[in-house]
């Protein structure tokens, strides 16, 4: 049986200040598997874990608890400079994030892949001109298409971002105070409760995107 592509298991990641008598200050959790391509909505509020959730996916984080194994390697035991062929991290202008290097090379295992097998798109910026958007959904689609998994992370503050979502996403995360809500489709994300709330009134706005070329 192959392993799954992604399986974040039981993964923690905690936050604490003060020196002698440590307080938490933010806690995220996240469990749950991919076991082939897909391409997959990620959204939530400002300081929810979003990027710390995708820095934890490619190594850049280390983990309190838990693990993140891309097919079947843990990622925070493979070399520094491979594990970007598991998994890629883009942040917004697509620059690649980095990450510090703790252990030596040699007591580590190779990534096992010669090309990212899951991309994950932090808050990438879409220009509503000239077809561009229709050229990047085109785009996720050709890695889905060569069997890549795909994570597309958007911070709605336009209707389009959510049509972007719904035309392009298979299922869908929220993140929010550190907790991950799952939903297997559009209609079921925009129907949870704390989305609706995050949401208000981008779901009723009118699409600017008719005859863009998605």
């Amino acid at each position: 049986m192959n392993a799954p592509m992604l399986h974040v298991d039981n993964l923690v990641k905690t936050y604490t200040k003060g020196a002698f008598r440590k307080q938490e200050t933010f806690r995220l959790e996240a469990d749950f598997r991919i076991d082939g391509p897909e391409i997959v909505g990620l959204m939530g509020p400002n300081g929810s874990g979003k990027t710390t959730l995708f820095e934890l996916m490619t190594g850049s984080n280390s983990p309190t608890g838990g693990k993140v194994v891309c097919a079947g390697r843990n990622i925070h035991n493979v070399r520094y400079d491979e594990r970007d062929r598991l998994a890629i991290h883009y942040h917004q202008s697509y620059q690649v994030r980095h990450f510090a290097r703790r252990k030596p090379a040699f007591m580590m295992d190779r990534a096992g892949s010669d090309y990212p097998l899951i991309h994950l798109f932090d808050e990438p910026q879409f220009n509503t001109q000239d077809g561009y958007i229709g050229f990047m959904l085109d785009f996720f689609r050709k890695l889905r298409a060569e069997n890549r998994l795909v994570f597309l992370c958007v911070h709605p503050n336009e209707r389009f971002h959510l049509d972007i979502l719904k035309e392009i996403c298979e299922r869908f995360i929220f993140v929010q105070k550190g907790t991950l809500h799952h939903a297997v489709d559009f209609e079921s994300l925009v129907a949870l409760q704390p989305v609706q709330a995050y949401l208000g009134n981008l779901l009723t706005e009118q699409s600017v995107l008719e005859g863009e070329g998605t």
